[in-house]
Parts: structure tokens; sequence; C-alpha cells
């Protein structure tokens, strides 16, 4: 993992004392809430619905014990005891007085952590595989390539105050498992035929009231471009993206309008230009940063322990979160494993302090100190010897996050909705837990299969309903809730908007709409091993369309 040097620690430090003197301005009045908006917002700082929200940044997802427990910590100590994690590998409190947010920066600053770059019109948090740099099918951990960007983007002074907020993720798999189509810049690591390593990307991705599918704007990219070029991008998208309209100012819209030929024109025009040099990242800043993201030394151990075996067959629900909530390792022997965040009926995304605490304790006996936030709101231990499995499972089961259920129809991704935003237009938490509790059942939940279900509590899409295999979209109409339901969205490298199935449904229907449509994929589907992705590509919409809005008999 990568340890803060002298600069970051420095720089946290004065940022912390400078907000702390900005608040206490605030306080007093001597700032009143137009002036202090931009600089709370610098410093990750939202004023909700109810109370203000602090938005913590995890560079990539990556944290270790010490930063999990001091999350707790918070927690307890400035908030009512629990957390959020989101879909930009981050983690929100809701409840933090303005007071006290100085002092929470503070106790961040002491294990290398910040609220920098997680909100304003600037380059946020980038995010990237969960499984970076385990993955055995993996060309190179992008977290690497992550950490390059999160300095070169820290205090860049052309993009602090872009016209809208800008999004990257790096993936270095084939398999996308970092969502880069639908970010406004999307890397994927790969080799060219002479087998150099570099990057295809792609431009002009994003959800929110418009969504977008990326579009490749280079095929290869060499390495030591890649700040260069990225910079190319973001200076074309500055000098011709709109300010006028906050609707029309993400570059998905600069991509759509100019065309994705003149876009691209436009950027190797400006990236033929460029001082490159001044602009690339040496060689050997490239390899210190690199040597930070170096594998644990693990022993290699024997794939399939009797213990484990033994009690797989005594205990079918440790059976299934094996089966689900594992991912092979490069080293043999070894696994990730996911933590579910998605008990049934619990809020998604949500861990209380206990629970923190407890998989701290898990990562530092069992994970070499390591822990992973995923963009689907859960949590992974990434180095977790297979013997070592049902200890694993057994201290997940006491603080109840020993769902086994990664990937199927209760894993929902749900933003915090009109519990909690002032933009939401309609629940999304409630609908979640309603939606959980009807699928309760492991024995159903594996006869369904693989199915994301993603809910929105407003069109600016934080929930990423748009890429759900179902995704719930609620919206305010006339005062009164309704739910948008749209089918076969995906987030994977088969990336797709998902299609809207007709009119919206009441709050307490929805829990029944999803029922029908999960009945009516087990009625037509190909066998079991046929998903309901592959299911709702054979035969479109439909049957679906008829099982919810045919007239009852």
């Amino acid at each position: 993992m990568y340890r803060y040097d002298e600069f970051d620690h420095r720089f946290v430090t004065e940022r912390v004392a400078e907000f702390r003197d900005q608040v206490s301005r605030r306080l007093t009045g001597a700032l009143n809430e137009a002036e202090f908006k931009p600089l709370r917002l610098m410093n990750g700082l939202y004023l909700q619905l109810h109370a203000y929200m602090l938005r913590v940044a995890i560079p990539y997802g990556s944290l270790d014990a010490r930063q999990m427990r001091m999350l707790a910590h918070i927690a307890e100590t400035w908030d009512k005891g629990y957390g959020h994690f989101t879909t930009r590998q981050n983690i929100q409190f809701n409840w933090p007085k303005l007071k006290d947010v100085p002092d929470i920066l503070d106790a961040l600053a002491s294990v290398e952590m910040h609220a920098i770059q997680t909100s304003g019109n600037c380059i946020r948090n980038v995010t990237s595989d969960p499984y970076a740099g385990l993955a055995p099918e993996e060309i190179e951990d992008p977290r690497i390539t992550a950490e390059i960007l999160r300095q070169w983007s820290s205090l860049h002074p052309e993009f602090t105050f872009l016209g809208r907020k800008f999004k990257i993720a790096v993936t270095g798999s084939e398999h996308d498992r970092a969502a880069i189509k639908v970010h406004d810049i999307g890397l994927q690591i790969v080799k060219d035929d002479s087998g150099e390593t570099g990057y295809r990307v792609l431009v002009g991705g994003g959800l929110g009231r418009t969504p977008m599918i990326g579009k490749v704007i280079r095929d290869f990219l060499p390495k030591a471009d890649l700040l260069p070029y990225v910079e190319a991008v973001l200076r074309v998208y500055n000098l011709h993206g709109r300010r006028d309209n906050k609707y029309k100012a993400r570059i998905k819209i600069l991509v759509h309008e100019t065309g994705i030929d003149e876009f691209r024109a436009q950027v190797e025009a400006e990236f033929t230009s460029m001082d490159r040099d001044s602009v690339a990242a040496p060689d050997d800043e490239m390899a210190r940063i690199a040597a930070y993201f170096a594998l644990p030394d693990l022993a290699e151990k024997p794939d399939a322990p009797v213990e484990v075996e033994r009690m797989k067959k005594l205990d079918p629900d440790f059976a299934q979160w094996v089966t689900r909530n594992t991912y092979p390792h490069r080293v043999p022997g070894h696994v990730a494993a996911t933590i579910s965040l998605k008990p049934i009926g619990g809020a998604p995304g949500d861990a209380t302090a206990e629970q923190m605490r407890a998989m701290a304790d898990l990562a530092e006996r069992f994970s070499a100190d390591e822990l992973r936030i995923t963009h689907e709101q859960n949590v992974v231990l990434p180095h977790v010897a297979i013997g070592d499995l049902y200890k694993v499972y057994r201290g997940l089961a006491a603080i109840g996050l020993d769902a086994p259920n990664k990937g199927l129809v209760t894993d929902i991704i749900a933003c915090p909705g009109l519990d909690y935003c002032a933009l939401a237009t309609a629940r999304s938490i409630p609908v979640a837990q309603a939606v959980s509790k009807r699928f309760a059942s492991n024995a159903r939940q594996r006869e369904i299969g693989p199915l994301s279900i993603k809910i929105s509590g407003c069109i600016n899409a934080c929930g990423h309903h748009h890429i759900g295999h179902i995704g719930i979209l609620g919206l305010d109409k006339a005062g009164v809730e309704s739910y948008q339901i749209t089918l076969g969205g995906e987030s994977t490298e088969e990336a797709a908007l998902g299609d809207r199935t007709g009119p919206g449904f009441g709050y307490d229907e929805v829990p029944d709409v999803v029922e029908k449509i999960v009945e009516t994929y087990l009625a037509v589907r190909d066998g079991p091993r046929e998903t309901f992705l592959q299911t709702y590509r054979r035969i479109g919409m439909e049957p679906f369309k008829e099982a919810l809005y045919a007239p009852a008999h």
C-alpha cells in the first residue's frame, strides 16, 4: 500500500489547519454560507437534508487496519456510530457537527487519510478494481496508475475548478471490475502486439440525467504518455466544456456534441503540441510508487485444506459463501474474500463502528493488514489463506456480515436517497431493504443466480441504476414517489444502459415488481446456467413488460 511521503504529510496537515480557520470564521458569521460553500466542498463537506455530511477519500479503495479503526473511532466519537461506504470506494459520515469537522480531519490525517477530492468540480478520487494486484489474469496492478493520477491531480492548478466534477477509473484486467465505460475517463491496462504495456483510453462515459457509455479515444497509449495524454484531454474539456449550464457541463456532453472523431483530433493536437517531458512522471518516480504495491510475502499453501472442505459439507451457507464471496488469488492457496455489507434487511453499504473494528481485526489476522472498498459498496479482504476461510466466515457471522450473496439479488447497491440527501426525490434505502427481505432465502438466491439490482433516489444516479440488470429510479410525481424500472444494464466490459420498462410504480409496489421480473426470468430462461442478463439479451423486453403491465384476469 502507498505510504505518505513528507510532501503528503505537510500538504494534508496544512489543509486541515486552513480549513479549521475557515470553519471558525463560518461559525462566527465572518463567512456566510455562500462564501463558505466552495471552501467546505474542497474538504469533502456537504450540507445534506438534515445535517452536514463528510465524505472521506479512500484512494482506489485501499486501506489498512489502523485506518479502518480510525473510521470506527470517528463514527463513535463524532457521528451516530456508523458510516456509509459509497460507489466511489469512499466512506461518508452523515451526522457530523460543523464545529467538529476540523478535529475529524486531524484524526484522519494522523492515519494518512483526508477528504480532499471527494467533492467539488475537481478530479475526484480515482477508483479501481478491488482485486487489483492479486487477480491472476491481471496485466498490471491498476492502483499504481491510480496513485500516479492522484498525485498529479491533487494540486494541479488548471484542474482545481473545472466546469463540473471529473471521474477516472482504472482496470488492469480484460474483465472490467471498475466500470471504466461509465467514467469521464476510463483506462484499461493492455499490451500491444509487441508486448509493450500501455492503456486503452475511453472518454465521455457517465450516468446521471444524461447517461452515456464511454467511447474509445486511443486503442493504445504507451505508459510513459499517461499524464501528458490525460492532461491533453482535460485541457480540451476545460477549454470547450460548458460552464453556463451545470447539466451540460460534463465531458460526456462535449464528446457527444463534438463527436468522438473531432474530439480525438483536438486532444491529439493538444498532446502533440505539449512539452510532454515536463508533464510525464519520471521513471524513477514511477518505480518508487510501483514498489509500494508489491504483493505481501504470502507463502504458497495447499489449495483445498481438508478442514475447509469438511466445513463446507457441514455448513451449506459457508459453502455458498465460499462459492459466491471469494475470488482466485495469484498466490496458490489464497483467495480474496468479499465481506458483503448487504445483510438481509440492512442498509446497503452501512457498517457500524463495531463492524469496522471487527473487519480491521480480521484484516490484521488473516489478510496481511489490508482491506479494499468496492464500488459495489462491499469490503474485500484481499489476501486470505484458504485454510483460514472458515475462521474469517465465523468472525463475520459474529457481526452479522456473513451474507453469502455477492452478485446475487440481495447484493443491492443503493444511494442514501431521501432519508439523507437534499437532492433526492424518493427513498432508496427502504426500497432496498424491502426487496432484500423478499428474497432472503439463500436457496432462492442460488436458484436465481447472478442478478444486480441498483437503486437511485433521484436522476443524479448515485446508485448507478442505469447499469443494473434491474435498475430502480425513484422520482417525485406530484408529491408521490414513483419508481421507474430499467432492465438489461451492465457495468463490465459489456457495459450497457438499461431499457425503461414503461410507467413507474408506487413505493409499496416495488418488491412485487421485482418479484414479477424474477419469476418471468425463471420461467423463460434456457436452463439454470443462463443468467438474467443473458436471458434478457436473448428475449428482449416484451415478456417482462407483459408481466408487469398486462391487466389482471
